[in-house]
């Protein structure tokens, strides 16, 4: 069986799913910034992480800088993947997470190489993300993306050079970045 992954804008209609997503399957810390709340996910954590990313809304040029996708596999809201503008013209900055039930079946790594054609379409020359060194399942995961790695005590940089967009995503008619192929590798992953 195949698995068809796919990134779409998170808007208001995605939010919800993404929401779902997050609190069935992973821990408030790895999805969102801290913020004052009772532990868990409480309601005015459910609320701050609407909020957060509410403000990613209107992406690139918009405030945050930032343009935020739900992974999506076989259709299914799985986890967030972002780029964000930086400091250089020609580099973004990643992120992603996934929920427990989709980690390990190589859908990081697909959702990280769609990411890259979406960053070459912006004209970016790179993409660049931070981890930990204690992160193997997203080590491995950059390293299967190209990309080029710079270890400081437990902290670990990532430059993923851009190059065109991949021939094997197809655009489906709604604009949606699609990569069908059958994952056959594990690849662990909570964020980048």
């Amino acid at each position: 069986m195949g698995i068809v992954v796919g990134l779409t804008p998170v808007d208001e209609r995605l939010l919800t799913p993404l929401l779902s997503v997050a609190v069935a399957e992973t821990k408030p810390d790895e999805v969102m910034p801290p913020v004052e709340a009772p532990p868990g996910w409480s309601q005015p954590r459910r609320d701050a992480f609407c909020e957060f990313y509410r403000s990613h809304y209107r992406g690139l040029n918009g405030p945050t800088r930032t343009l935020t996708y739900g992974i999506l596999c076989n259709s299914d809201v799985v986890g967030m993947i972002r780029m964000a503008r930086s400091d250089g013209p020609e580099t973004l900055e990643t992120g992603m997470w996934l929920g427990r039930s989709a980690r390990g079946r190589g859908i990081s790594v697909r959702a990280l190489r769609l990411l890259l054609d979406e960053a070459a379409r912006t004209g970016a020359r790179r993409v660049v993300a931070e981890t930990t060194a204690a992160n193997a399942a997203a080590i491995k995961v950059l390293r299967r993306c190209s990309a080029v790695l710079v270890f400081d005590g437990s902290q670990v940089h990532a430059e993923i050079p851009v190059r065109p967009a991949s021939s094997a995503a197809d655009t489906e008619s709604d604009g949606r970045r699609m990569w069908s192929r059958k994952l056959l590798h594990k690849t662990p992953f909570r964020a980048l």
